[in-house]
């Protein structure tokens, strides 16, 4: 009996330390699940009594977009499908046809066939748009159509596709496909390596080993890593990345969030490959995450050259939370800092604009720090390149065309009009840039500015305060000054479009191997870091 009332008197006082720890734990509990009641309740009555007929599985899947928009662009949900591709992404390898596919404009479009694989040796090319994947038309598949590309090796699957204009109809045999992380690396000249890591899977730092290896192994005593257009990947492997080139027990990264297990500190934990190779690293503004840990940390530890353009500046950290259903949630659980302590997220999007849209940090609210010799770096704002091309970098003009997909289609007309059989070569000359104009005037790109919107705005002001025939004079001399400016700005941006369209151009012809070989006689970035590592004095005073 006394051993019984023990623990009655026992069991409620663990109840109330209990929920007493678990209240200071998350003062936010009551509203998190007074919130949940509401919805749930209000979703069951909004199904069940709404005029119309409703699919729960849509009105719930806008809701969850609706509310994750308001959050940073990376927080995202999964559906079943969504998390085998993301699975696949980190792992390295799956099986489908062989292509990158991508959704363009509402089509789901052939970005790449990879070389000697299905889709190539089935005679399919870049810009081939998917219609009907076997009986299932794209035009009504509301998820992820690429997904049903995907299947057992050895299967087969039937594409109807939209060539120039004409539909044809093939038959592929599904394979398995190695997604490398190192997709090229090879020697430039007769003492310097290149390695070009395009993202950060599982396979990331073992290939890069490899390549590296290899390289020394035929004489490399410098070397250059491309990272332009890497979007990143897999935290550990960044640090395994830096690892290569700094000792064991070097902080590399660290993550800061609000909740405290989530506060973790990332030391290098094996010997390095190489301590003294020389070694220049190429980045643009499409390298981001896990790219930016690399750069940043090296630029930071004084071991590599940075050269291109400021990097995207995503300085965020997701985490995989699996959900029920076989579906998966991605959030942003923390920000990352640099060895020096910078952190370089560029939007900040917890405090945005008018509009909703996430505001980028200004350059003079940039703060500096100090690299482990004293080199002034700043946060804010991407990973600031020491050696900066000014061809690497984005205009407003070129993003728009971008954006629009003008470049990557102008590349399949080209391709279709025109015959390309020497690599080394091949230029893209002025009447082709000229044609490009033309293309654009064809498909009536225009783009609108933010002066243009700030002059829209002012002038709607105008008419409110009945200003508008007081400046209509100087409003039209303004927006014909500006649609003068856009005209010129194409052929401002000459240089740096026509780079784009010859590189877009050239894997059509020759893959991406073949813009690799080509990147290494005639890439501006590559020969400017060339001639930095050919001058050791240039290198050691750039670092010191």
């Amino acid at each position: 009996m006394k051993r019984f009332l023990n623990k009655k008197i026992i069991l409620p006082i663990a109840l109330v330390v209990v929920f007493v720890s678990s209240t200071a734990f998350n003062s936010n509990f009551f509203e998190i699940a007074k919130q949940i009641e509401i919805f749930t309740t209000m979703f069951k009555e909004l199904n069940m009594n709404y005029v119309d007929d409703t699919n729960p599985g849509d009105l719930m899947d806008t809701a969850i977009k609706s509310m994750l928009n308001e959050l940073d662009p990376y927080t995202k949900f999964y559906n079943e499908q969504d998390v085998q591709s993301s699975r696949i992404n980190n792992a390295g390898d799956y099986t489908g046809i062989g292509a990158k596919v991508r959704t363009l404009k509402d089509k789901l479009v052939i970005v790449e066939p990879y070389k000697d694989y299905a889709a190539d040796k089935a005679g399919l090319k870049a810009g081939d748009e998917i219609i009907k994947i076997d009986n299932v038309d794209i035009t009504d598949f509301k998820d992820d159509a690429g997904n049903l590309l995907q299947g057992a090796a050895g299967t087969e699957v039937t594409l109807t596709y939209r060539r120039q204009g004409k539909i044809n109809t093939i038959k592929v045999i599904r394979e398995s496909l190695e997604i490398n992380a190192v997709p090229h690396y090879s020697m430039i000249n007769e003492d310097t390596g290149y390695i070009v890591l395009r993202k950060f899977n599982k396979k990331a730092s073992s290939q890069t080993i490899k390549a590296l290896n290899s390289l020394k192994n035929v004489g490399a005593k410098k070397i250059i890593l491309d990272l332009r257009g890497n979007p990143g990947g897999l935290l550990n492997e960044a640090v395994n990345i830096v690892n290569i080139f700094v000792p064991k027990g070097q902080l590399v990264v660290t993550t800061k969030s609000k909740v405290k297990k989530y506060n973790k500190t990332y030391y290098t934990k094996r010997d390095p490959v190489d301590l003294n190779i020389p070694v220049a690293v190429l980045i643009n503004g499409r390298s981001a995450s896990a790219s930016e840990i690399v750069s940043g940390a090296l630029q930071d530890l004084d071991r590599a050259v940075v050269i291109g353009a400021r990097s995207f500046g995503k300085g965020l950290v997701q985490r995989p939370k699996p959900l029920t259903y076989g579906t998966q949630m991605k959030i942003t659980i923390s920000r990352y800092y640099t060895p020096s302590g910078r952190c370089i997220q560029a939007l900040d999007y917890w405090n945005r604009d008018e509009k909703g849209n996430a505001t980028r940090t200004k350059k003079e609210n940039y703060k500096a720090f100090k690299t482990k010799k004293g080199r002034a770096v700043f946060d804010g704002g991407g990973v600031q390149p020491d050696i900066e091309i000014a061809e690497s970098k984005q205009t407003p003009i070129t993003k728009a065309i971008e954006n629009e997909n003008l470049i990557f289609d102008f590349a399949t007309e080209y391709f279709y009009k025109n015959k390309i059989s020497d690599l080394n070569g091949y230029t893209f000359s002025s009447s082709d840039f000229e044609a490009f104009k033309n293309y654009l005037k064809k498909n009536n790109f225009n783009f609108e500015t933010k002066t243009e919107k700030a002059l829209s705005e002012a002038i709607e002001v105008a008419k409110e305060e009945e200003l508008n025939n007081t400046i209509t004079s100087e409003y039209n001399q303004l927006v014909s000054a500006l649609e003068n400016y856009k005209t010129s700005a194409v052929n401002k941006d000459k240089e740096k479009l026509s780079l784009l369209l010859r590189d877009e151009i050239i894997k059509r012809y020759f893959y991406s191997e073949g813009l690799y070989e080509y990147y290494k006689a005639n890439n501006t970035e590559i020969k400017k870091a060339l001639d930095i590592l050919s001058n050791l004095s240039k290198y050691n005073k750039i670092l010191n």
